[in-house]
């Protein structure tokens, strides 16, 4: 199978979530490239950008464990090449 660059975007709104989150992420932590979190207290939630090289299905997995967590939302996008 053909391996992939995407960008999985994380909206978390449930603080309680961070752990499960971390488990989900360190499942995967050989396909991440790259991964930043920015708290935004005014509004009490976190943006996470997940930066992953791997094949369709996986990125597909990751994706949806994380949206299957009580207060978090995900978002794929992939690149081009």
């Amino acid at each position: 199978m053909e391996k992939r660059i995407a960008l999985i975007g994380i909206i978390v709104e449930n603080g309680e979530a961070a752990e499960e989150i971390n488990e989900i992420l360190h499942q995967y932590r050989s396909y991440m490239i790259g991964r930043m979190g920015v708290p935004y207290r005014e509004r009490n939630l976190s943006v996470i950008s997940v930066i992953v090289d791997a094949e369709n299905d996986v990125i597909s997995a990751i994706s949806g464990k994380l949206g299957m967590v009580k207060g978090v939302s995900t978002k794929t996008i992939y690149a081009t090449k």
